[in-house]
C-alpha cells in the first residue's frame, strides 16, 4: 500500500514539474503553447517571445531565448531539451522535389 502512495505521489509530482513536456519549436509555435509546454515561461513571457521572434526573425539556436527581455539562460537550460528550433517552410522545402534539368527537353 505504501509503494502505491508514494509511486501515485512520484507520479503528480512529474507531472507537476512538466517533466513530461513536448518538445516545442521556438520559431513557430504560439504564446499559448510556449507557455504550456516551457517550464517557467508564462504567458506574459511567451508572448515576448512571439514578438521579439517576429520584430528580428527566426530563432537560430536555443540560446537565442536568452535575448528576450525577461527570460535568462537559466530557464534556457531549463527546457534545453524541449526547445526545437527549425524554420517555419522546413517542411516545404523538404518535400519540393528537385527539377532534372539535364532531363527537361523543352
Amino acid at each position: 500500500m505504501n509503494r502505491s502512495i508514494f509511486a501515485l505521489a512520484l507520479a503528480g509530482l512529474l507531472l507537476s514539474s512538466g517533466a513530461f513536456a513536448e518538445p516545442v519549436n521556438i520559431n513557430t509555435a504560439d504564446a499559448r503553447t510556449l507557455a504550456k509546454e516551457l517550464s517557467g515561461i508564462g504567458l506574459s513571457r511567451a508572448q515576448a517571445i512571439v514578438e521579439y521572434r517576429e520584430k528580428n526573425g527566426p530563432f537560430k539556436s536555443a540560446d537565442d531565448l536568452a535575448k528576450v527581455k525577461g527570460i535568462g539562460m537559466k530557464v534556457v537550460e531549463q527546457n534545453r531539451a524541449n526547445i526545437r528550433v527549425e524554420r517555419a517552410d522546413k517542411n516545404k522545402a523538404a518535400s519540393a522535389k528537385p527539377v532534372d534539368k539535364a532531363a527537361s527537353s523543352d
